[in-house]
């Protein structure tokens, strides 16, 4: 079946700019077009765009996702590339933990330093930190 672009847009999931913004990007493949010029697309095109979404959502950029398609597209060995680029989000994503946990225990300690009298002038929050520079 194929859709026009508002109706591409309705069953995707995604306004009509974000569509032409993903076929500038190559995320997307230049559309059939009518004679009209009016672009058509296919159940094809919304599974990818919806598989877009959903990696978007895991917290994949738009440039890693193009990378991830062309491994989808291209790659004739495509489960050993699936398997190095899942793996190295992986490690991505086990650093940003690591950090936010960091984050996480440093502000508690800065936290720690307040004292019940919050309208003191001096806050000690802020002296902890120039004195740590």
């Amino acid at each position: 079946m194929m859709y026009l672009i508002s109706e591409f847009s309705e069953k995707s999931g995604v306004n009509k700019e974000t569509i032409r913004y993903y076929e500038n990007q190559k995320l997307l493949e230049e559309p059939t077009r009518t004679d009209s010029g009016y672009r058509l697309y296919s159940d094809e095109d919304i599974k990818r765009v919806k598989f877009i979404k959903q990696i978007q959502d895991l917290g994949f950029s738009l440039r890693e996702i193009y990378k991830l398609l062309g491994v989808v597209d291209q790659d004739s060995v495509r489960c050993q590339n699936m398997f190095d680029f899942v793996s190295q989000k992986q490690a991505e994503v086990q650093k940003q933990i690591e950090d936010l946990k960091r984050i996480e225990k440093m502000l508690s300690g800065l936290k720690e330093c307040c004292p019940d009298e919050k309208e003191m002038y001096a806050c000690p929050i802020i002296e902890t930190l120039i004195d740590e520079e």
